[in-house]
Order: C-alpha cells, then structure tokens, then sequence
C-alpha cells in the first residue's frame, strides 16, 4: 500500500512554472504532489497583471526560439483541453535604433529561424498602426505571431487540470527544508513531511533561501505596471487593432505596451526596478513612476497616455546574466533548479513545464539547456 505521503514528484512552488510542471507531470499519469506558501495565482510574486506578452523574433538570444515555438503549441493543447481562450494574437513590433540591442536581436532570430516578419520604417508603421508615433531613424520590426497570454487564467487552469488528472494540491503550506539521496527526496512542510523520487523547486524569488548551500548570485526586483484610459480614438489601441510592442527608447533601455483587453493600455518599463527583499513590504507604485510611464507612453503612443486607470508592482527574478536557469542540483540529480527567468518567462511557461517534467521522469530535455545551466554562476564546478 503506498503511503499518503509518498509521490513520484513534488513541486514547489505554483507559478508560472510550477502549475505547467505539475499539469505535464500529473497528465502523464504520475502521482504528484504541488506545494505553495499562497494561494495561487497570487499578487506576491513574478505571475500576475491580467496579460504578458509571447513574442516569436526573440531579441534575447536565437536559442529561445525553438522553446517558444513549443510553447505556442503547448498554449493550443491547453486552450483545446480546457476550453478556455488563453492567448489571443495581436502581432508584434520591435521598435529602435536600427543598430539597437532590440531591432538587431530580434532579426537576427528571425532571419535564423526562417520566421515571418517585416520591417518598418516610422512612416509606414504609423500608416499601418496610426496610434504609433516613432522617432525618425528609429526602425520596426513587426512579427505576426507575437500576442497576449492571461497568466492568472493559465495557472488555474493548468492547476485545476492537474487536479483533474489525479495531482495532489496543497496550498497555504510552507517548505523548511528538504533533503535528497539515492533512495529519493523528503521534504519538510509546516503540514507535515513528504517523500517523492524526485523534487522540482520553482520557488522564483525564494530559491536562494531553500539552496542556501549553492549562492545562487539571484537579484529580485520591483517592476511596475501602468494601465491607461487612451484619451482618444481607443479602438486604435484595443486588441483587435493594436500589436503588442516592445520598444527601446534608450540605449539598452526597454519598456513594453498591451493593448487593451478591458482593463486599459498596459505599460511597464523592462527592468530598471529598485533590488529588494521578496518578504519584506512592497512600495506601491507612486504618483511620480506613473507620472514617468505616462510621459514615456505619450512619447511614442501619445493618444493612448490618458488618465491612470490602474497600476502594479511584481517580483522579476534575475540572474547575472539575464538568461534562465533550469539545470539540477550539483549534489542531488533529482532535484530540479526551476527558472528564476529575470522577467521574461512567462510565455515559455508551458514549455519549460514540459521540460522539467521531462527532467524528472526522463532524465533530459530534447532541448539545450546549457545556455541556463548552474555551472556558468559557478567556474569551479564546470
């Protein structure tokens, strides 16, 4: 008889990550068990803010395409077995200098990929999306694929479907600590200890705390969201008429813009936020950062910059370099490091669930994980 406490995989933390790894692992027959201190989708972490962006032509580095491409098809496995709409397509600009990190980086992931786009200059662009006004000398490039994801709706719906499938939920619980061996790992809660063959940690910004022994070199920062009423012409800026934008208004500066899905024009500047403890209390979003957003909006969606309808503040998990970090434990393979994913994460989100399931029950991943490895934080253990 197996006991109650004893399960193939455990889970630690249901965000983004966790909730798409407990769904892949729970899908697949396991007996699997996911653990988190809230009560997710929560307003304390990285997951939350109504809508994030999936963007194709990956500026980042062409390594993220493949991943992103799966994960589009993974959002259309969920949607049909759920039946819940959870990306909608808006097409995409990447919008700067023409020799800038953005504008430079995503065509050349499109040009490697063999992707879709075109390219734009300030007139045709705003010919083609009239509530865009841009620098001259600025250039665009505009990628059809690129959309919006619900991410409160996701992690219900890949908890509830995980659910559905025989997972084991437990929230409100808090983890201790946990130990691992050959014979498997133990995990110690404030409800109570649990054993499973293996464990996945996708804790975002409380990893460092439950690996203290690694010094993961992990910065958590304050972002901030705006939500805009456009004060004029607003079906310029709803979704059925409005792309998603990333734009880069300094040197390596970025701010991002949604269009509206309810709840207003969405902007937020990428990075930038002040490093912060995750449990200690939040600043609220100040008169003066929306007074900041709203001129940086003006500047290059003027009639979308009317009166602040909402703001907020999230958690981005940041390594050193800015890639991900999804690799195991250098002591414990069993154990599964989860990607702090330094704020652009969440598009990947059912994909790397997939990956992680597969590092747990298969041993590896038919993707490259060594561009998020642990050893490139430490020299010593390559």
């Amino acid at each position: 008889m197996t006991d109650a406490n004893d399960f193939d995989a455990i889970v630690v933390g249901l965000g983004a990550m966790g909730s798409a790894a407990l769904y892949h692992l729970a899908t697949r027959g396991l007996r699997v068990m996911g653990v988190d201190r809230f009560e997710p989708p929560h307003l304390h972490g990285s997951t939350h803010g109504r809508t994030r962006i999936i963007r194709e032509a990956y500026y980042e580095h062409p390594c993220y395409v493949p991943i992103v491409q799966r994960a589009y098809e993974l959002w259309s496995e969920l949607e049909r077995a759920s039946g819940q709409t959870l990306f909608v397509k808006t097409g995409g600009l990447m919008i700067g200098p023409p020799e800038g990190t953005l504008f430079t980086g995503a065509l050349r992931s499109a040009r490697e990929h063999g992707l879709p786009y075109t390219v734009l200059e300030p007139d045709q662009l705003h010919r083609r999306y009239p509530g865009f006004r841009v620098p001259d000398g600025s250039m665009a490039l505009h990628e059809p694929r690129a959309g919006l994801l619900f991410p409160e709706l996701i992690i219900e719906t890949h908890l509830a479907l995980a659910a559905r499938a025989g997972a084991t939920i437990r929230t409100g619980v808090t983890v201790s600590k946990w130990s691992a061996g050959d014979g498997g790992t133990r995990v110690v809660t404030d409800a109570g200890t649990m054993r499973a063959r293996a464990l996945i940690l996708a804790t975002g910004p409380w990893l460092p705390a439950l690996v203290a022994e690694l010094e993961l070199p992990l910065e958590v920062e304050r972002q901030l969201f705006h939500w805009f009423e456009p004060s004029s012409h607003p079906k310029w800026y709803d979704a059925a008429h409005s792309p998603i934008s990333l734009i880069e208004y300094a040197h390596d500066r970025f701010f991002a813009t949604f269009p509206n899905v309810g709840h207003g024009v969405k902007a937020g500047i990428h990075h930038e936020g002040a490093v912060i403890d995750p449990d200690a209390p939040r600043a609220p979003a100040s008169d003066a950062e929306g007074a900041e957003m709203h001129e940086l909006l003006a500047s290059y969606l003027p009639q979308a910059a009317g009166r602040i309808l909402d703001r907020a503040t999230c958690l981005y998990t940041n390594t050193p370099d800015h890639d991900f970090l999804i690799d195991r434990h250098p002591a414990h393979a069993n154990v599964i490091l989860a990607s702090p994913c330094s704020g652009h994460g969440f598009k990947f989100s059912s994909a790397i669930g997939e990956i992680l399931a597969d590092l747990a029950t298969k041993g590896g991943s038919e993707f490259d994980l060594r561009p998020f490895s642990l050893a490139r934080f430490q020299p010593q253990a390559r």
